[in-house]
């Protein structure tokens, strides 16, 4: 597997030899003459795997392998020495050391040992990606059975396995972070970092320490150097999710290291390279933005190179059953609970719903009925009373009492006996159904337990 390999030796002759080996065998070799310029290379480009020589003049290779491991954790580092003992190697090792080769180098030793690191690095990010996997194990998958969604997953899946960035627009709750990682799942960076801002959630005073990090000192507070997102994105993605909430001074800096691909961290003078392919969101409308003078012209434009917008709930209205059917797989998942079923006519009212907060309130109910209903069969009547006062007349049709011949009876009385009738008929059901426990009516029937208690018992007088 090719990489990208510092060799760090004060000895020329060293460092010339470990090139011609490893270029041969296809790397791409970088160098450094002390611990100090290996450092300060590190800070301004990636590299797979180093060789690091132990006895060195000025900081030694144990004192640069112990500040290296503070910021570089995923690099391995093979140690070197002409003049190796146990004690030396095993204190190398416990530093994070990977291996300990020593002088003279031997050519099957090197390749094996470089071999091993960078099969250990890899499956360190397999492993990685993995645990992620199973974070987002309870993310919903994306639907398209609309046309509008079919034409919308059309367009991602062209646009995924190339380079081009995204601008990626629609309202709150439509799942545009979800369409974010489902194309990072589909490009090229696919094994390679996915990193999510979330613009409108950090502090104006604080966003730039989070995107391009910062130096131990820059402010107080800063205890210890930090790295941004936009270096942990190095060769993947970076997400600015609600980018139309940067202010103006962020909009300037985020657009010159879109131009230059590279920054400065905060309170820092060196400049630092990076690769990122950037994947931005927003439920704001950008070109009113720039016309309010909010958002720079330059910048929407740099970052519109592909626009994706993803469609609200109301206008994909083929999706919303068998998403809320979906949905049901995965809350029962989630809580480790047996999912409710819901009639035909409860899907039905869900239909007719417009979802002013899309995906997102969909999700939400279907938790709530998960936990009100595991495992019982959903009727219509139990959805939120504003699902069934918009579904109009049809619903209210729906509502009749016509399969219970108590409620009938009910129907032949004046309206006041009616409807002392029907409340103690509603109360006990919704009681039985609620295990007789009275703070969980109160949450099924939105009423105070003292009204409760005060209805029943002038039910049982």
């Amino acid at each position: 597997m090719a990489g990208h390999i510092l060799v760090v030796d004060d000895e020329e002759g060293v460092r010339f030899s470990l090139r011609g080996i490893l270029e041969d065998e296809g790397y791409t070799v970088s160098e450094a003459d002390s611990g100090e310029n290996a450092l300060l290379f590190l800070e301004k480009n990636t590299v797979d795997l180093v060789f690091l020589d132990i006895w060195m003049s000025g900081i030694d290779g144990l004192e640069t392998l112990k500040r290296a491991k503070e910021f570089y954790q995923q690099i391995p580092f093979i140690m070197i020495s002409g003049h190796g003992n146990v004690e030396t190697a095993v204190q190398a090792l416990r530093m994070g050391a990977h291996d300990f080769v020593e002088k003279p180098l031997s050519l099957e030793k090197i390749l094996l040992s470089v071999r091993h690191a960078l099969e250990m690095k890899e499956l360190k990010q397999e492993n990685s990606i993995l645990r992620q996997a199973v974070q987002n194990d309870y993310e919903v998958p994306i639907i398209a059975k609309s046309p509008v969604m079919r034409a919308f997953m059309q367009d991602l899946m062209k646009v995924a396995p190339t380079d081009a960035w995204v601008l990626i627009t629609g309202e709150n709750g439509t799942g545009k972070e979800l369409a974010a990682r489902t194309l990072h799942r589909n490009s090229r960076q696919k094994d390679k970092p996915f990193i999510a801002v979330n613009c409108a959630a950090i502090p104006e005073e604080l966003i730039e320490s989070e995107l391009f990090g910062h130096e131990k000192g820059a402010f107080t507070g800063a205890d210890a150097t930090k790295i941004g997102k936009f270096e942990l994105a190095h060769n993947g993605i970076l997400f600015l999710d609600e980018i139309g909430d940067m202010s103006l001074k962020t909009q300037a800096k985020i657009l010159r290291i879109l131009q230059e691909q590279c920054f400065e961290r905060v309170g820092g003078t060196k400049n630092i390279n990076v690769q990122v392919r950037v994947i931005a969101a927003t439920n704001k409308n950008l070109e009113k933005a720039m016309l309010d003078g909010e958002f720079r012209q330059d910048l929407y434009y740099r970052l519109r190179v592909f626009p994706l917008h993803v469609p609200p709930l109301r206008e994909r209205k083929e999706d919303i059953i068998p998403l809320a059917e979906t949905l049901l797989q995965v809350v029962e998942k989630k809580y480790a609970m047996k999912a409710p079923r819901l009639t035909k006519e409860a899907f039905q009212i869900l239909e007719e719903w417009t979802w002013p907060g899309n995906v997102r309130e969909l999700m939400h109910l279907i938790e709530r009925l998960t936990v009100l209903y595991s495992g019982k069969e959903v009727e219509y009547e139990c959805l939120p009373l504003e699902m069934l006062e918009n579904a109009g007349k049809q619903s209210a049709q729906k509502i009749s009492f016509a399969g219970d011949e108590n409620l009938q009876k009910m129907l032949r009385l004046d309206y006041k006996n009616a409807k002392s009738a029907f409340e103690e008929y509603y109360l006990t059901h919704k009681l039985e159904e609620a295990g007789g426990n009275i703070s969980r009516l109160s949450e099924l029937i939105g009423l105070e337990r003292s009204n409760i208690h005060k209805k029943l018992k002038n039910i049982n007088e």
